[in-house]
């Protein structure tokens, strides 16, 4: 049997942070549950989330999740959260300070780069990420192209 590293079906993907493989580094990635409350998990699975603005922190020995909008449930109560409130992350300890150690270095941050359900609980895959300068997302964008004009030309021989 063939084991998956982060990878998950796109039926269980819920939201996804697209710009952030242009704006950041990503050096590594670390998959984490979340803490969610009832009606909080019910936005979720009715993709209700916005990564955009997103981080991740370790404060006292514990991960967070802040910045990540989850919507109010339509029919929830007064059971609904805060749709900013910071969310606990659930990670081994060792990751935990994993985690923490490279955080200490200078320009590094973690990011949330997806968020989806496995095996009914979900999940937000972190990115480790070092952020880029205008000049490394344009070299990356005229890359781009010059891959696509190649594979353009290779498909007409």
């Amino acid at each position: 049997m063939v084991k998956k590293s982060h990878q998950q079906n796109n039926d269980n993907l819920i939201a996804q942070n697209k710009k952030a493989r242009h704006d950041y580094f990503v050096t590594e990635t670390v998959e984490a549950g979340l803490v969610l409350t009832g009606t909080e998990i019910k936005s979720v699975r009715a993709h209700r989330v916005n990564l955009k603005d997103g981080f991740a922190q370790v404060r006292n020995g514990e991960a967070w999740l802040m910045n990540v909008h989850i919507s109010e449930y339509d029919n929830g109560t007064y059971f609904n959260q805060d749709p900013l409130r910071n969310r606990k992350l659930l990670l081994h300890k060792k990751e935990i300070n994993k985690l923490n150690g490279a955080l200490q270095d200078k320009g590094v941050t973690l990011i949330p780069l997806k968020m989806y359900i496995k095996h009914g609980y979900a999940k937000v895959l972190l990115g480790l990420a070092k952020g880029k300068h205008q000049y490394d997302k344009r070299e990356a964008i005229k890359r781009r192209e010059q891959n696509r004009e190649i594979e353009r030309v290779m498909k007409h021989y």
